[in-house]
């Protein structure tokens, strides 16, 4: 008797034991599928973003220079930081982008010039439209005086169809344009006495960039109108080899010519939109894809240094006095009657584009 009882324990216990024993058999067998599923999925996942870091195969991998006359401080200078950023990170890397700020490629006219020899000094300029007008005539259109009563009406013109026309001139001379940064109204600023009228101009050393259509307007004010590169100015006016120069009031204040100048005339005689330049000869390295993420980030980089052009504007002339500037306002009849002639003895120059101006200012 005992011994059955003795055996049927035994077997209990080895039954008991063996379903002990079967759960975790049982559970790691389950386990095991999922483990792998999950390294997999971590696997893959890891896999695609590496993937999605790195250039496609097929996309070139290029870096773009990128040069322009002012310094850090300037709203060309912090828009050019968003268009390097945007376009590094939606290329995932293939397009790089330098940014020479203060001439270090060159003044304006040498950057425009860089880009016409296709030298490969540069890729990308920003540099005021009419600037552009020693190679192409019709690119001084939008620089003609007084013709634009504030910034929306300019950025309008700048995004047109008059100005996309004299740009197109730019293409066989390895020149795209791709978007308008802004610059602002310009101003005239010196270091002998307030300008009231036209009158107050005559005589004046100004110094220009190399722009005929500024130095035309220069000219009928009667001032005498000098070209100098822009990273040169500073030194210029501080040893009074000028007595004056014309500029944006946001590239008087980021650029420090209020301590070498004293009087600053608030006479937004000349607009100065910038364009934003490629090479065409680096354009057409490029794929199409990147070719799209490019101009969208030089449009919407161009978005944000006209919105802080705007701003700078605004609120610098009162910067400006509390650094020792003395600042006037002038009756701006005289200058607008003085310069009505570099309108008229331009109009051969601009063509069926001045008609079409004209209608555009009478709508």
């Amino acid at each position: 008797m005992k011994k059955a009882i003795a055996l049927a324990t035994v077997s209990a216990m080895v039954l008991s034991l063996a379903a002990c024993g079967s759960k975790p058999a049982e559970t790691t067998a389950a386990a095991a599928p999922a483990e792998t599923t999950a390294a997999a999925a971590a696997a893959e996942t890891e896999t695609k973003v590496e993937a999605e870091a790195a250039p496609a195969a097929d996309e070139p991998s290029i870096t773009l220079k990128l040069g322009f006359s002012t310094n850090e401080e300037d709203p060309r200078a912090k828009a050019s930081e968003e268009f390097k950023k945007e376009v590094e990170e939606k290329t995932n890397g293939s397009v790089t982008v330098e940014i020479y700020p203060s001439g270090q490629l060159g003044g304006d006219a040498d950057l425009i010039n860089s880009i016409s020899l296709d030298s490969g000094t540069v890729d990308i300029i920003i540099t005021d439209a009419s600037n552009f007008a020693t190679y192409e005539p019709k690119m001084g259109i939008s620089a003609l005086p007084f013709l634009f009563d504030g910034f929306d009406k300019a950025w309008e013109f700048m995004d047109g169809e008059i100005e996309a026309a004299a740009e197109a001139g730019l293409i066989e001379q390895n020149m795209r344009v791709l978007a308008h940064y802004d610059n602002g109204f310009r101003c005239v600023t010196n270091s002998i006495g307030p300008i009231e009228t036209a009158d107050d101009m005559k005589g004046l050393l100004i110094r220009t960039p190399e722009n005929p259509v500024i130095m035309a307007t220069m000219s009928a004010l009667g001032a005498n109108p000098q070209p100098l590169a822009f990273s040169e100015l500073y030194q210029a006016l501080q040893q009074k080899t000028y007595d004056a120069q014309e500029n944006p009031i946001p590239v008087i204040y980021n650029n420090n010519l209020y301590e070498v100048q004293e009087y600053l005339s608030v006479t937004n005689h000349i607009y100065s939109g910038m364009c934003f330049t490629i090479a065409e000869s680096t354009w057409n390295k490029m794929s199409d894809n990147q070719k799209a993420i490019v101009e969208a980030a030089a449009k919407a980089s161009a978005d944000y240094d006209r919105e802080l052009n705007r701003k700078q504007t605004d609120e610098l002339v009162s910067e400006l006095e509390a650094k020792g500037m003395k600042i006037n306002n002038p009756d701006l009849t005289s200058f607008k009657e003085a310069t009505a002639s570099v309108l008229t003895d331009n109009a051969a120059t601009y063509g069926e584009l001045m008609d079409q101006l004209q209608a555009w200012m009478g709508k």
